[in-house]
């Protein structure tokens, strides 16, 4: 698991891993492999739904070199994750806010209200290890 995804009033959790071919190499057109665990349906795994994955909370991906993507949310463009080998040859995403790139390990989004195609989404909590340091670090994004 490279990071993952809640968001309430939702229980269920995101999942975002590395997607692996037989020779352990990245799949070159689709790096992460995207899947639900299902709380309220006694933890199943379920792929995610072509609305899901189209609007919400799939992603695109550039490769920028070889073992290196940029990544974006459908659903917010506007922030650009990275996926790539670290120092220790261990994949990880990793994003600059404020100032300071992180490795993400969790992202939380409060929804309050709206509807299935445009909920309210007040915030995006990213909390992760700040790389420089090694420190753990939550930003806050407001979303408008």
């Amino acid at each position: 698991m490279l990071f993952y995804l809640q968001r309430d009033p939702n229980t269920n959790t995101l999942v975002y891993a590395l997607n692996l071919d037989e020779q352990g190499n990245l799949r070159k057109g689709n790096p992460i492999r995207i899947y639900w665990i299902r709380y309220t349906e006694n933890g199943e795994k379920k792929e995610l739904g072509y609305i899901q994955r189209k609007f919400a909370y799939g992603i695109d991906t550039k490769e920028i070199s070889k073992d290196k993507y940029e990544i974006r949310f459908v659903s917010y463009k506007k922030l650009p994750l990275y996926l790539y080998k670290n120092a220790d040859k261990k994949y990880c995403v990793t994003v600059s806010l404020n100032n300071k790139t992180m490795k993400i390990n969790r992202l939380f989004v409060r929804i309050e209200g709206g509807s299935f195609w445009l909920p309210n989404v007040k915030y995006a909590e990213v909390e992760g290890t700040e790389e420089s340091s090694g420190k753990a670090l939550t930003e806050r994004i407001y979303i408008k």
